[in-house]
């Protein structure tokens, strides 16, 4: 079983969206069964799976006390893959879901705030030695600050080559429990996240180690003019 932790200490990153659409394009994929553990205390993914009419994927409800016990369970269960939504700013719970988990996506808008929360998920990450994939989201085609925090990322860690844009289908999909893959429209979303669930699905067969973070001394942010 893999287990991958979505992650970032900064609110608004998209967490809870990528979880769930990665989680369903890797169910379409053919990569599951699938499940999904929200330990986010704002409960936003539960609330989009309790809305979701689709049985697939999966969800477990538990807690970080209980979480390492309830994974060899889903492992037992045959679970293949199951992807973890954690809150911000609670490191604690960021930190024992990381502990327990074999690949860490930090979303990131291409923002210097969302840069320097990722600087600072980056720190627990290094700590537990897991290995990261940096995902540059809602990102608005063709801005400078877009490549400059593209560039940023990259160098203090694997950012993968798929950047998810700011669409309003994202959010609009997941209102009653859907992704964008699953309702008409903009296909260039859909697309997005099916290619960037190949991605992640090619790394977690992949040796982790190419994925571990760099050295964090210099600030993650971008460069001058990105504001």
């Amino acid at each position: 079983m893999h287990i991958i932790a979505v992650a970032s200490q900064k609110g608004g990153s998209g967490k809870t969206t990528l979880a769930g659409h990665l989680a369903v394009a890797a169910d379409k994929a053919q990569a599951g069964p699938v499940a999904l553990v929200d330990t986010d205390p704002q409960g936003s993914l539960s609330e989009w799976w309790n809305a979701r009419e689709a049985e697939t994927p999966l969800f477990a409800r538990t807690g970080t006390a209980r979480l390492a016990a309830d994974i060899e369970r889903m492992r037992g269960l045959g679970i293949k893959l199951l992807l973890i939504d954690t809150p911000p700013a609670i490191e604690a719970t960021i930190v024992e879901v990381i502990r327990l988990v074999d690949l860490v996506l930090i979303p990131a808008r291409p923002s210097p705030h969302d840069l320097r929360a990722a600087g600072a998920t980056v720190e627990i990450v290094q700590r537990l030695g897991k290995p990261l994939v940096f995902v540059l989201n809602g990102a608005t085609p063709r801005a400078r600050i877009t490549a400059e925090a593209a560039m940023a990322l990259s160098q203090h860690g694997t950012l993968a080559p798929v950047v998810i844009h700011h669409r309003t289908n994202f959010a609009a999909s997941m209102i009653d429990g859907r992704t964008v893959m699953e309702v008409t429209g903009d296909e260039r979303s859909a697309g997005e996240i099916m290619q960037l669930w190949e991605y992640i699905g090619r790394r977690l067969s992949n040796d982790y180690r190419t994925m571990l973070p760099t050295d964090m001394a210099r600030p993650l942010l971008p460069s001058q003019g990105a504001a």
